[in-house]
């Protein structure tokens, strides 16, 4: 059957809360910049505006090329993207251990989420890279991946958990009475209901481990905000560069919480 085109008022459902985020940013943006140019003048700082892009794009032999703040962001951008999918993994796991019926299982569980929950990434951050990244031999990315991956995914396994314990029971009796084993049980029908009602709440988690993935600059990986940090100290511009950075996490947060509206939209419309 094709589907009926959206009605306009549909559009405007959807768009209205991006929209609505979108004038809310722009006038505290604009009240912002009020305030740093009326504090500027009071401390005589000249504004270097013009020098930034040349941290963005720069021609050589009539090429361009990705400067510092690029492939900073490029580094951010693919750190996020593979930590994002351990977080999912260890997310998965850990939300059906807590719904499984061995009493270790629970109780591993159960210490993982307590233990990365009621501690700071920071704090996480280093003891993986000083301490356990030494012993284990892991390279700098590999620990940020896995530091992100282990603290984002203890709140996604809430997620998870609560996806999988909203699956009325009659759903696992139906498969029981089909035979299918536990494992095709949940492959085949609990997971995808499942992760119909969690992809929303997930594209959120996603939004924060992109802003989390900032703090792996202390390890000293070339993301974004490292490659911040070292242009501020070239040029004495902190400004001017923490300005163009926030609005470069700014960009890719407003997408991914666009996109969880417009799914959470898709998701809760039925299908004709």
């Amino acid at each position: 059957m094709i589907a009926k085109p959206q009605s306009p008022s549909t559009i405007v459902r959807i768009l209205k809360p991006v929209l609505s985020g979108l004038l809310q940013i722009s006038v505290i943006t604009f009240a912002i910049i009020w305030l740093l140019n009326s504090g500027a003048d009071a401390m005589n700082y000249n504004w270097q505006w013009y020098r930034i892009p040349q941290y963005l794009f720069f021609k050589e032999d009539g090429e361009w090329f990705s400067a510092e703040l690029i492939d900073g962001l490029l580094v951010t951008l693919k750190i996020s993207a593979i930590s994002l999918i351990f977080t999912i993994i260890f997310g998965l796991v850990t939300a059906l251990l807590r719904v499984s019926h061995s009493i270790i299982g629970r109780g591993l569980a159960r210490g993982y989420i307590e233990l990365i929950r009621n501690t700071p990434l920071l704090v996480q951050i280093y003891l993986l890279y000083f301490v356990f990244g030494p012993v284990l031999g892991l390279e700098r990315f590999t620990t940020a991946v896995l530091a992100l991956s282990l603290f984002q995914g203890a709140y996604t396994a809430e997620i998870f958990r609560s996806g999988l314990i909203n699956i009325p029971k009659g759903q696992f009796e139906a498969a029981e009475s089909l035979g299918l084993s536990k494992i095709y049980s949940y492959r085949y029908i609990i997971l995808p209901q499942m992760l119909r009602r969690v992809l929303p709440p997930l594209t959120n988690e996603a939004v924060s481990l992109v802003k989390n993935s900032s703090i792996v600059s202390i390890m000293a990986i070339f993301d974004l905000t490292t490659q911040g940090r070292d242009i501020v100290a070239d040029t004495a511009m902190p400004f001017e560069v923490w300005f163009t950075i926030a609005a470069m996490y700014l960009c890719i947060t407003l997408v991914l919480s666009a996109f969880a509206t417009l799914l959470e939209y898709k998701l809760a419309t039925p299908n004709h």
